[in-house]
């Protein structure tokens, strides 16, 4: 599993395999996991290719990015988390509440996936609070 936070740069999150993989970003960030058989997944390079030029409206929404690539005890603990499968790719974007608000079997436009975390009482309220 890799965390990246999608900013101005990119930086690494630790991130470790636990019961509760998600439980360190809990009331802090919004998560979008990203879960793939193996790194050459067609549909995860798409992910992150849509997510590359959108940098600034990640960092924007809180959002952190998770990988469970591969077969790896992380990957593993954080599919079982979220009842994903290892043999396909999913996207799921995980509130700051830590309940899934969007699951997708394919890559997720940054259109509708920004469109879901402003459509969140949680982020309307971050975005009232910041005027």
């Amino acid at each position: 599993m890799r965390g990246t936070a999608l900013g101005l740069g990119l930086a690494a999150l630790t991130a470790t395999a636990s019961a509760a993989p998600l439980d360190a970003y809990r009331d802090r960030v919004r998560v979008l996991v990203l879960s793939a058989p193996d790194a050459a997944d067609a549909q995860l390079k798409a992910q992150r290719a849509a997510l590359g030029p959108v940098r600034d409206g990640v960092a924007e929404r809180d959002l952190v990015v998770l990988e469970a690539v591969g077969s790896g005890a992380e990957a593993q603990a954080l599919r079982a988390a979220l009842g994903l499968p290892a043999d396909s790719f999913r996207a799921v974007l995980v509130g700051k509440d830590g309940g899934a608000k969007l699951t997708a079997a394919a890559p997720i436009p940054p259109q509708r996936l920004f469109a879901t975390i402003d459509a969140m009482p949680m982020r309307r309220s971050e975005t009232r609070d910041r005027r």
